[in-house]
């Protein structure tokens, strides 16, 4: 086994001594406001780290990292990777245990590869004054080796470690930390003599169980504005105002009027209140010069534009202001009743004298008359619209039947449109077999049937 050696009586020697000024410094209060940025983070008492790290190992060509029953004495390459975790308690702030587990994947030369793992403890002494830490450790553990025979064999040997570092608190959290050691195991199998190993590993850690900062106590000023109305009384803390809710007297709405003064403290107004000029119906017209004060109106009175008979049309453009318009078709805008012309009335409902091709929307020679007066008679009067619609009998598939009504109906709007007849003035639809007004059981009642219709248009 290896001896021990001074630094264990150094490590304790100068814990010993540092451990009153080191408690006394970290006890400190804070200064007076927000705390340096130096001091802050420092190390606590009663806290935990659990960190991570990775560095590398330079090992001694000799060393007692092989099983002497399997494989020779070799040495490993230099420098090794290694890795691994720890974890550390202060019940004092400027000391701690720690515990720690490593792992480095190494190389025997010229054997082969092989992993070396390191279970080991330590104390580590610090001083916590500020959040730069700077800290010396020392401890014990234990060194194992796992791989084949032929490279070095599985073995497990006790091993001593001590160095420096030091640590940087980023914040209440998380530190980062650098450590140097120097590691002190056996030479050889027979453990009776010693080696030294070079370590140098980088890590980060998290700090719990830190004291909450305490906030800091503001002195509260009682009457913030000074205008003899206590805070906890004053709805307006930070201005100074009267007497009685501590707010001075303000103008809301513009009008030079003061609040206090003001009937209409959030409407612009006009004297001797400060209300606006009434304006009951809301129609921008003052009551002073609205006619019709209680009904929303237009220019130039304030009046709303009426309609006397109720026909729909504004007395302005109805011409008999006091008798509804007649809705049937013709000249139906003018506001007076009236009755269709017989010229116009010849030409609704069933339109005879219109004749179409077998099956086709083509219209035959034989329906000019019937055409020619149909367009003198829409431009005789130009008021009237009219829907035109075609019929067939039930014979055939209806769905043909439909199409064709609907392309007879527009063969006519098209000849009425040609002979200078406005589009506008022309609806079609397409109503098939669905309107008979004849037996379609009889050649006579189907060829009734087969029909165009003219509807005067009322809207």
């Amino acid at each position: 086994m290896l001896k021990k050696s001074r630094w264990y009586k150094l490590v304790v020697i100068t814990a010993l001594a540092l451990a009153p000024v080191a408690e006394a410094r970290a006890a400190e209060p804070a200064p007076r406001g927000e705390e340096r940025p130096l001091r802050r983070f420092r190390p606590e008492r009663n806290t935990a780290e659990l960190g991570i790290f990775l560095g590398t190992a330079v090992f001694a060509r000799y060393h007692d990292f092989y099983d002497p029953a399997t494989a020779p004495q070799e040495p490993l390459r230099r420098p090794s990777f290694e890795g691994g975790v720890r974890a550390a308690y202060f019940p004092l702030s400027f000391l701690g245990l720690e515990l720690e587990f490593g792992a480095l994947p190494v190389r025997y030369e010229p054997n082969g590869s092989a992993f070396l793992y390191a279970f080991r403890g330590h104390a580590i002494l610090q001083l916590p004054f500020y959040r730069v830490v700077p800290f010396l450790l020392g401890g014990y553990g234990l060194m194992g080796l796992r791989s084949r025979p032929e490279v070095a064999g599985n073995d497990i040997d006790p091993i001593g470690h001590y160095g420096a570092g030091v640590k940087f608190h980023v914040n209440r959290l998380f530190a980062l930390r650098l450590d140097v050691r120097h590691l002190i195991a056996a030479q050889a199998a027979q453990q009776g003599d010693g080696t030294s190993h070079l370590e140098v590993l980088a890590g980060a850690s998290l700090t719990l169980g830190r004291k909450k900062p305490a906030r800091p106590v503001e002195k509260v000023d009682p009457d913030r504005d000074r205008d003899g109305v206590l805070n906890d009384e004053d709805k307006c803390p930070d201005e100074p105002g009267d007497l009685p809710n501590g707010c001075p007297d303000r103008d809301a709405d513009g009008d030079s009027f003061l609040d206090s003064k003001d009937r209409c403290p959030t409407v612009p107004g006009v004297a001797p209140d400060g209300c606006p000029p009434a304006d009951r119906d809301r129609d921008s017209f003052l009551d002073d010069f609205d006619k019709c004060p209680d009904e929303p109106g237009v220019a130039p009175d304030g009046c709303p534009i009426r309609d006397s008979d109720g026909d729909k049309i504004l007395d302005p453009d109805d011409n008999c202001v006091d008798q509804p318009e007649t809705r049937n078709g013709f000249e139906d805008t003018d506001g007076c009743p009236d009755e269709v012309p017989a010229a116009v009335a010849r030409f609704t409902g069933v339109i005879k004298g219109i004749f179409f091709d077998l099956g086709k929307a083509t219209i035959k020679p034989t329906s000019k008359k019937t055409m020619d007066a149909t367009v003198q008679t829409l431009k005789d009067f130009p008021s009237i619209r009219v829907e035109i619609s075609g019929h067939t009998d039930n014979t055939g598939k209806r769905e043909v039947n439909l199409e064709l009504s609907r392309r007879r109906a527009e063969a006519v709007r098209d000849y009425l449109i040609a002979e200078g007849i406005a589009a506008d003035r022309l609806q079609t639809r397409g109503a098939g077999p669905d309107e008979p007004i004849a037996d379609n059981k009889t050649s006579r009642g189907r060829a009734i049937n087969r029909r165009i219709e003219y509807k005067l248009l009322t809207d």
